[in-house]
């Protein structure tokens, strides 16, 4: 398999054949991970070090899970507690542990920028778990897995993604996957909630979800982003969930079979009703998370390959 990247940084550098090799490649590792016996030797003496400046459910214990899985040395750093709170600069961190000499490093940070300055000073392969409001590229590769397994294909689909736009690095990473690979996308929630210069993102925006919703293959819903809010963004959560909030009603204007979908974690009543949360005859969001693991341990596989190679260059120069 091609893949001609040192990092994973965000989507906008993948090519449409870079996101094909990662989601066929997590395919296998989906049915990996079904079998009885889960593990690979794909990572068999690397090192990963996961560091989370943001707490992370999903995300870190997905990540962490992929790693082991792959045979990896897998540290996850107490960031509340470290030498950051301390005083220290991420540029200082950064020279600390290229001194450990770890092979994948795995960050989430809450200022946007700072993974990407990580990645310029350190001797290994970075993996974006999420950036400020930036962007979060292994939650969309693992919804267009799920959108693939789901659809049988990741190309000229209708896809809604709902709410929460403006605070959204799921959504912004969501919005240049999903137009890379020929789907239609549209963007719905209140006008207050939508980033600015929002024309520039060649999607449809609506503040109307009866009309946003019409005829769509995916619904996709956003977590209110509460922590990144320092206004008064929406009147109140009643009146949010009564105007852009997904309940039965509302799904009957996208297609018969269209899929629900969420990053988590869901506020049920808010984003969404929770009965249909849980319809597996429409919801794939316990499908996400199981996708989570497979999309990590692959984009770990290839950047591993990378890392593999130019050791193996670097021994015959």
């Amino acid at each position: 398999m091609s893949f001609a990247h040192s990092h994973l940084l965000g989507i906008d550098p993948l090519s449409p054949g870079d996101i094909t090799t990662i989601l066929d490649l997590a395919d296998q590792y989906a049915d990996l991970n079904r079998r009885d016996i889960k593990h690979s030797d794909a990572l068999a003496g690397l090192t990963q070090i996961n560091m989370f400046f943001e707490n992370s459910t999903r995300t870190q214990a997905s990540f962490e899970l992929a790693g082991q899985r792959l045979g990896a040395d897998v540290m996850s750093m107490a960031m509340q507690a470290s030498s950051i709170k301390k005083g220290e600069t991420l540029i200082d961190t950064a020279l600390t542990l290229n001194a450990m000499h770890p092979d994948l490093l795995v960050v989430r940070h809450p200022h946007s920028g700072a993974v990407d300055l990580l990645a310029q000073k350190v001797n290994c392969a970075v993996l974006n778990a999420g950036d400020g409001r930036h962007e979060h590229p292994t939650q969309a590769l693992l919804d267009a897995l799920t959108i693939r397994q789901a659809k049988g294909r990741l190309h000229r689909l209708s896809i809604a993604i709902c709410g929460d736009i403006a605070h959204s690095r799921v959504a912004r990473s969501n919005i240049q996957l999903l137009g890379k690979m020929e789907n239609r996308v549209r963007l719905i929630g209140p006008p207050t909630l939508m980033p600015s210069g929002i024309d520039a993102f060649g999607v449809e925006v609506f503040d109307d979800m009866t009309e946003g919703l019409h005829d769509v293959d995916v619904v996709m819903m956003l977590r209110l982003q509460r922590e990144r809010m320092d206004g008064g963004f929406i009147p109140s959560e009643r009146e949010y969930y009564h105007r852009y909030g997904l309940d039965t009603e509302k799904l009957s204007h996208a297609k018969p079979d269209a899929i629900v979908m969420h990053p988590g974690p869901m506020n049920r009543g808010v984003e969404i009703d929770g009965e249909l949360a849980d319809d597996i005859n429409r919801s794939v969001i316990q499908k996400q998370v199981e996708m989570g693991v497979a999309v990590r341990m692959a984009a770990m596989d290839l950047l591993a390959r990378n890392l593999r190679t130019k050791a193996a260059r670097e021994v015959i120069v």
